[in-house]
């Protein structure tokens, strides 16, 4: 038979703690949901409502288009829309692309420091870990000089070169995978003939997938949620991606009210895939990062 465990003190705590942290992550995200669900009007109203106030999809209507403009103004809204289908085009080309370049370059790089004997490779790999410690706003902008000497403004390429070939994270993750994993396979191919990029691709990328996979989602997200960096590099609407279209949206409102209940609509809109993308390979994320970390 089962035995309850009794409650100490201890435990008592922990379960508080952990309730008290979901809470605070959780909250947030129905806040947002339930300020989307509400009546502009009627949100000014009763702003400290805990449930959706005069509950109403109208929001999602703007943001989607659906509503027109004396729909929209109507309903407490800005009479703005959000054109959702080219802002979602311009985010899935920049978040694939930087993704796929950046894990590709990592996987090479790794399995050079992982695999690769040659002189000052560890000296190297110390001023790659160092760059961990350089944080990413003083490298904006040096980049950004770079791309508007290179006329790469307003462009697909000038948001995604700058980040697409290196990533000290991702080659330090990569190559503590690959030391752990067993070289009698990759020998045996080498005395056979294979050249070092056939024994990367056919045998060592194959055994790293989980980690790679791994990179590319956590990547992916990374890029889907980057904001500041292609507000620096684009003013054109034709290349900006999703989260610049929240600006957009804000500040194309007539009206000096913003519209409360539109920007949480297109908030939701904007991180939606996202969250759907890491409940379905959230627990592939952690068991990966979990492992690599035993390696």
């Amino acid at each position: 038979m089962r035995t309850r465990r009794r409650l100490s003190p201890a435990r008592a705590a922990a379960w508080t703690y952990l309730a008290l942290i979901i809470f605070v992550t959780v909250f947030p995200f129905y806040w947002i949901l339930r300020t989307a669900l509400s009546d502009n009007f009627a949100l000014m109203a009763e702003p400290s409502s805990v449930l959706p106030v005069d509950f109403t999809l109208g929001a999602f209507e703007r943001v989607l288009g659906l509503a027109t403009p004396e729909e929209s103004l109507a309903a407490g809204g800005s009479g703005a829309s959000l054109e959702l289908g080219p802002y979602l085009v311009n985010s899935i080309v920049y978040a694939t692309v930087s993704t796929a370049l950046i894990v590709f370059f990592s996987t090479i790089a790794a399995y050079a420091f992982a695999r690769l004997q040659w002189r000052g490779r560890d000296l190297v790999f110390s001023l790659f870990l160092s760059a961990l410690m350089v944080p990413g706003i003083l490298t904006l902008l040096p980049n950004f000089v770079l791309v508007k000497e290179l006329g790469l403004l307003n462009t697909f390429a000038g948001m995604i070169l700058p980040g697409a070939l290196f990533s000290a994270f991702n080659i330090f993750f990569l190559r503590q995978f690959m030391l752990g994993l067993s070289t009698e396979t990759e020998e045996a191919a080498l005395l056979d003939g294979a050249g070092r990029l056939r024994v990367l691709f056919r045998i060592t990328l194959p055994m790293s997938s989980g980690p790679v996979i791994t990179l590319s989602i956590l990547g992916f997200i990374g890029m889907w949620n980057d904001y500041f960096w292609p507000l620096l590099v684009t003013s054109d609407e034709t290349v900006q991606p999703l989260t610049l279209a929240l600006a957009v949206f804000k500040q194309s409102s007539p009206q000096s009210q913003p519209d409360w209940a539109g920007l949480m609509a297109a908030t939701l809109v904007a991180a939606l895939p996202m969250l759907v993308l890491f409940m379905v390979f959230g627990r592939r994320i952690v068991n990966s990062i979990g492992f690599t970390g035993l390696k």
